[in-house]
């Protein structure tokens, strides 16, 4: 199922933003939110959002939202860890 959203010119315009730029903007913003409310994985959010991996934790970074990291993750890449040597 794809989504349209639609947004009203007049809240559009005054945006401080390049037209050219708009939407990759907003889905980029959007992407950072779902993440940071718990609605998407980093994963979903980093696709949305159309960053490299990298980038997208830096914007993380940049908007002080905290990774999503718990226990389970974590034992996870101390195996990999191990298991890579």
């Amino acid at each position: 199922m794809d989504l349209t959203l639609k947004i009203p010119d007049e809240i559009i315009e005054p945006l401080k933003l390049p037209k050219k730029q708009v939407e990759k903007v907003l889905l980029k913003e959007l992407s950072f939110l779902l993440y940071e409310k718990g609605y998407a994985s980093m994963g979903v959010s980093r696709q949305l959002s159309g960053l490299s991996k990298w980038d997208f934790i830096e914007g993380l970074a940049e908007r002080g939202i905290q990774r999503h990291y718990d226990e389970k993750a974590l034992e996870e890449d101390i195996k990999y860890a191990k298991d890579s040597k």
